[in-house]
Order: structure tokens, then C-alpha cells, then sequence
């Protein structure tokens, strides 16, 4: 199935920022959506204003760090659309802080978001893309899986560690599946700086609304590694605003 126009696409962390930015690009251009995100309130407003706009949504109160999630999510896709096209991963947490103040909850958080949320993605949907004989993963790093900078010590080896993940099931999923890394840099999202130190937060959330991208950049990145045609994959791609270093 070339496009977005029909397809059935999951995405996690689809309460806020690039997630419901890149829900409502796929919406407006007739995709189907399954959103998955830990607030219900928040992730009830983003599947409300896309059913007002005429798309097609639905809710699952999920988080990514619980293999049943991932499995609700995907079954959802499942029982209510048939089938399942697309796994966007993109829940994420930077609660970024300098190693001597051993916040060791937030690197903890950082692993099992970013790492082992992927993973529990992998393995509820790589499943049911091998039954289907199609799927494609969408994985959202960072531009820290690049450039490492202080204090993003473990945020960044987190997201390297989505890059090579990416890499190693791309090289594994054979000629049937798609697999694509998306890099954000800075993007104005409430997200920047959130559970960050105190100090950190400040900085970050300064940065951010200087030159901090939209996330709508992000959605478009996103919707465009999907809309190509069959056989062809966009394997990687960086999005960051100019001005960033």
C-alpha cells in the first residue's frame, strides 16, 4: 500500500508535541489512527480534534515501558482497523541532568522509554507484520544520537542506542518490512527540559523557544517516509532547526 491514505498507523507518545503533531498530519491525509500515550485527558483531546476534523482515531491508555501495552496498542489496531501499517515509537522523556547529581530514577526512566519501549514495540508488532508480509517501523531518536552534549550524558546514549536498533532491524527485516530512523533536533515541544534539573530545565526550555523547530517539521519528516511507495525506504532522516549547532 503505497501513501498514507488508508493506512493503519500506530503512534506511541501521541499526547503532546510530535506525536500528535504527526497524528494529525496522517489524519488530514486519511490515515488511520491508533494513539497511544499515559494521559488519557491529554491524549482525549488530541483523538477529539481529529474526529472533529472528520479522521479517523482511536485512544489507548498505554505505556511503553509495559510489553502489555505495546500489545494492547497493536491489538487495538488489529480489532479495530484489520490490520496494522505503520509502529511509529516516539514516547520519550529528557529528563536530562549532569552525572554528579545521580539522578538515577530519570537515566532509569531514559532506558526503559526510549530502549525498552522500542523493543516492546518490536515485539508486538514485528508479529504482525510477518503475517501480513508488510509493516513499517518508525523509530524517533534524536540529533543526541550524533552530537553528544553536557548534560545530555545519558539522554544521548539512549537515543544512540534507538539508532543502532533501528539500524540492526532494518538489516533484518527483509525486503517486506520498512524501517526508518527520524532525528528531531530541538523542537518546541513541552517536553524539552521536562524532569530536568532545575538549572538544566531552565537552559533548555530558553534554547527551545529561540530557536526550537515546530513539530509540525516533524510530522512532515515522519509522513513523508511513509507515503513512499511500496519497496522503497527511507532509512534515515535528521530534522533540525538551522540555527542549531
Amino acid at each position: 500500500m503505497s501513501g498514507i491514505e488508508g493506512k493503519v498507523v500506530a503512534i506511541t507518545g501521541a499526547s503532546s508535541g510530535i506525536g500528535a503533531a504527526t497524528a494529525a498530519y496522517l489524519a488530514e491525509r486519511g490515515a488511520r489512527l491508533v494513539l497511544g500515550a499515559r494521559r488519557e485527558d491529554r491524549l482525549k483531546e488530541v483523538v477529539d480534534g481529529i474526529l472533529a476534523r472528520g479522521g479517523t482515531a482511536a485512544g489507548v491508555v498505554m505505556d511503553v515501558t509495559r510489553r502489555d501495552g505495546l500489545t494492547l496498542l497493536t491489538d487495538t489496531a488489529l480489532d479495530r482497523f484489520g490490520r496494522l501499517d505503520v509502529l511509529v515509537s516516539n514516547a520519550g522523556t529528557m529528563a536530562v541532568s549532569p552525572f554528579d547529581e545521580l539522578r538515577q530514577d530519570d537515566w532509569d526512566a531514559m532506558v526503559a522509554t526510549h530502549i525498552t519501549g522500542l523493543l516492546n514495540g518490536v515485539g508486538a508488532a514485528l508479529p504482525v507484520f510477518r503475517r501480513q508480509g508488510s509493516g513499517h517501523f518508525v523509530n524517533v531518536a534524536s540529533t543526541a544520537a550524533y552530537v553528544v552534549k553536557t548534560p545530555q550524558g545519558v539522554y544521548a546514549a539512549t537515543k544512540t542506542a534507538v539508532k543502532v536498533l533501528t539500524e540492526g532491524l532494518r538489516q533484518e527485516s527483509g525486503p517486506d518490512l520498512r524501517v526508518t530512523l527520524v532525528s528531531p533536533g530541538l523542537t518546541d515541544t513541552e517536553g524539552v527540559g521536562k524532569g530536568a534539573s532545575p538549572e538544566t530545565a531552565e537552559a533548555m526550555t530558553r534554547l527551545r523557544d529561540e530557536i526550537g523547530a515546530p513539530p509540525s517539521a516533524v510530522a512532515a519528516a515522519i509522513g513523508f517516509a511513509i507515503g513512499q511507495p511500496d519497496g522503497v525506504d527511507i532509512s534515515e532522516v535528521v530534522v533540525r532547526p538551522t540555527a542549531q549547532a
